[in-house]
């Protein structure tokens, strides 16, 4: 028996784009077709039938009733701790290939 029973109304529905790895997506695809409704439709069950049976998420969710989506119309893209590299300008190029050349200027 299906946990996860076909649609019996509509929602408004907001657009959100992800990444899923391999096998979960063969899964999601697959989980899908076995019910016969649309990869959304299963994403959005999913997410309420898991995060329904989190009581501390309910509770925090109670005192917590504002919107958590950010404002600014762009994802929260949290950098990795290491991953962020200063831009480069043309002079700093220059300097990185004297460098490695051992034909920079001493000061």
């Amino acid at each position: 028996m299906a946990l996860i029973k076909p649609r019996s109304r509509g929602k408004r529905l907001v657009r959100h784009r992800t990444r899923l790895d391999h096998e979960t997506n063969e899964t999601l695809y697959a989980y899908a077709h076995f019910i016969g409704e649309s990869t959304e439709y299963v994403l959005n069950q999913v997410i309420d039938t898991v995060l329904a049976k989190d009581r501390e998420f309910l509770q925090w969710r109670a005192d917590h009733p504002e919107s958590s989506v950010p404002t600014s119309g762009r994802h929260d893209r949290r950098r990795r701790r290491g991953t962020a590299q200063p831009a480069l300008t043309s002079a700093t190029h220059a300097g990185q290939r004297q460098a490695a050349s051992g034909t920079a200027d001493a000061h």
